[in-house]
């Protein structure tokens, strides 16, 4: 009976942390080093952009005109096609210009109203979602639901903590480990970075294959992709644990 009762306990760690998954590292990217402070002086730039245009005389571009700090806020601020310091994706055509997902749902959220499950979508990096049970939030977890025209998924990418202010980042609690299901099932385990840096991990097309058919495509039942926390970095003063965004990128777009 014990030499059961023990197989049935490692049996059961497989099952319920992963072990069995694959487990994926992340590839590290733009580092997220946002303030208040930084929205406020990116204002102020932006209230700089009409008279530097008109020192370059518009289309001929000719910046030999500005001095060193005008042709870092014209390069930086004026020629980019963003106005909010906290958009993530910024102006031009991306893999939402193909969709996206339908809806979110959390199985908790820090009551407040502020850190929804809407938060972690929102493409800003100024809001998160934040679980709401008492403790590190072991066990929650989010899910994105989308429906079958969406197109595929082939990277996802994801802003760990709440990153709005480097306060608010240490002394909230971030993600170490996130256990990944695809319609339910376990998918993979993935070790996130202690880190400020957009995390992706890249994976073969998620979503449906069959596309020849829109009218077929559509009327397919929906499908949903879970992250459930398993494992933090403790933050400095609160045990709650945020994620900032996790987003998209794929094919079907073009």
């Amino acid at each position: 009976m014990k030499l059961f009762s023990i197989v049935f306990f490692f049996l059961f760690q497989i099952v319920v942390f992963g072990q069995d998954l694959p487990i994926l590292t992340p590839n590290l990217g733009y580092l997220v080093n946002k303030s208040p402070e930084g929205e406020k002086k990116f204002h102020e730039d932006m209230l700089k952009c009409p008279d530097l245009w008109e020192k370059v005389d518009g289309g001929e571009m000719d910046t030999s005109k500005l001095n060193a700090d005008e042709r870092i806020v014209f390069r930086n601020i004026c020629m980019e096609e963003t106005e909010d310091y906290w958009e993530i994706l910024g102006g031009g055509c991306s893999w939402y210009c193909g969709g996206g997902l339908d809806s979110t749902f959390a199985s908790s959220e820090l009551v407040g109203g502020k850190y929804s499950a809407n938060n972690i979508h929102d493409l800003n990096y100024k809001t998160a979602w934040v679980e709401g049970v008492a403790g590190q939030g072991i066990g929650e977890k989010i899910t994105y639901d989308f429906p079958p025209e969406n197109p595929r998924i082939t990277k996802i990418i994801i802003v760990n903590g709440y990153v709005k202010s480097p306060k608010a980042w240490t002394e909230n609690s971030r993600v170490k480990k996130l256990k990944m299901y695809v319609n339910g099932k376990p998918f993979a385990l993935l070790e996130l970075a202690n880190s400020k840096q957009e995390q992706s991990f890249s994976f073969t097309p998620l979503g449906v294959a069959d596309r020849k058919d829109y009218d077929k495509l559509r009327i397919l039942p929906r499908w949903t992709i879970t992250f459930e926390i398993m494992e933090v970095y403790p933050g400095s003063k609160y045990e709650d644990t945020a994620i900032t965004e996790i987003y998209f990128d794929g094919i079907d777009v073009h």
